[in-house]
């Protein structure tokens, strides 16, 4: 691990000089997992909540999530990302505490000189975020979280992937 890049000289919070940087392909995909009541899960698969269909509206509140993360986080840099993708993965069977899930993953992608990892982890929790909006209703105990990066590539640090 390097040091923190985020502090200037005296200490103070900073946005990294990436000026001198290289540009290059990056990509980052990330996870969160959404837990749920199973009837909450098959009122989803079956388009019957009343705000609409949830996943779609997830999909795109994922997106501009990525669009908007240096609204949100304040050291990011603005970015022209050139995709940026969700997947939602239903888990029908029940855990052991009987709640059902569903996985979000966001493939993040630019061609730059910082990485995308603060994007794709804005999307699926904005996606999350989205999903328990549009289902508190009708299960006010939905909760999520595994929010984690799974790999990222590109840039002078390389390859990561999550083990």
């Amino acid at each position: 691990m390097g040091d923190l890049t985020h502090f200037n000289k005296s200490g103070r919070a900073r946005m990294v000089d990436v000026s001198q940087k290289t540009s290059t392909e990056r990509t980052a995909v990330a996870q969160a997992r959404v837990l749920m009541r199973p009837e909450t899960l098959a009122q989803i698969q079956k388009g019957k909540i009343a705000k609409g269909d949830v996943l779609a509206v997830a999909q795109v509140a994922g997106v501009m999530g990525a669009k908007r993360t240096p609204d949100l986080i304040p050291m990011c840099h603005p970015l022209l990302l050139s995709s940026v993708d969700l997947a939602f993965k239903e888990e029908s069977q029940p855990d052991r505490n009987g709640r059902c899930a569903i996985t979000v993953t966001a493939t993040v992608k630019t061609t730059g000189q910082t990485g995308v990892e603060m994007e794709a982890m804005t999307a699926v929790s904005v996606a999350a975020l989205t999903i328990y909006d549009m289902c508190k209703a009708v299960d006010r105990g939905i909760s999520f979280g595994e929010i984690h990066l799974l790999s990222k590539s590109g840039g002078k640090s390389g390859t990561y992937t999550r083990s």
